[in-house]
């Protein structure tokens, strides 16, 4: 088995879905996420709060610098993730689409360097 990172993509503009709109994509989540549970494929996964919580840190020689925001600006960020176990990447881009399906935002799918340790 191999581990494969899937970022929801969240875009940094644009009207929020209304709430009813919003608690039908996390019942998709949600099933999507029981789903991965049931085929043995979840590791882990979470939303994140927006860019504008981030801390950035910075080595400076001996010293660390700590800034606040993004890294960089952008018309996307990382909204959320899902760590997976896949036995290749067709089965990863499998539970990609899935998870685009769900979330209704993009999905990029990418595999750890090293195979899991399992």
């Amino acid at each position: 088995m191999k581990y494969y990172l899937l970022s929801v993509i969240q875009p940094s503009e644009g009207t929020p879905p209304s709430a009813e709109a919003l608690s039908e994509v996390m019942a998709g989540v949600e099933a999507f996420h029981q789903e991965l549970r049931e085929a043995g494929a979840w590791v882990f996964a979470g939303g994140l709060y927006g860019p504008e919580t981030a801390r950035v840190l910075r080595p400076r020689g001996e010293d660390v610098l700590i800034t606040d925001g993004p890294r960089a600006g952008g018309e996307e960020y990382l909204g959320g993730l899902c760590l997976i176990k896949a036995p290749d990447l067709d089965a990863a881009l499998e539970w990609g689409r899935k998870a685009a399906r769900a979330t209704t935002l993009p999905v990029e799918v990418r595999p750890f360097l090293h195979p899991a340790g399992d």
